[in-house]
């Protein structure tokens, strides 16, 4: 059974940083891909960042050059390092994984979801 578990969120000012990290559990291949999505109170769920089963990473716009996703594949485990955090940030942040190399940043890419973790970030 894949289970997906996120920590890290929390609260933190404008300009801070936070890790979230999101341990895999039950995958039967060692490539498969992993994601960030968040989503806001009254928002649709938006891809964040992915690392597919080769090692590719992908960013929305909006993160570009703040957030670093990360992938340490002996700890099954995928990491999100948010920086220079802004009020918009603010959201519940999933992790989603599938199985194979190949996938993006919409959601529907994605067949296993984490609980869920909040990220507040305050002026």
């Amino acid at each position: 059974q894949v289970q997906l578990v996120e920590s890290g969120g929390g609260s933190v000012q404008a300009g801070g940083s936070l890790r979230l990290s999101c341990a895999a559990s039950g995958y039967t291949s060692s490539r498969y891909c992993m994601g960030w999505f968040r989503q806001a109170p009254g928002k649709e769920r938006e891809g964040v960042a992915r690392i597919n089963g080769i090692g590719w990473e992908t960013y929305a716009d909006s993160v570009r050059g703040r957030f670093t996703i990360s992938k340490d594949t002996a700890k099954n485990t995928l990491y999100l390092q948010m920086n220079s955090l802004k009020p918009e940030d603010t959201a519940m942040y999933y992790c989603a994984a599938r199985e194979g190399i190949r996938c993006g940043l919409d959601s529907h890419d994605y067949d296993d979801w984490g609980q869920g973790t909040q990220v507040t970030v305050s002026s």
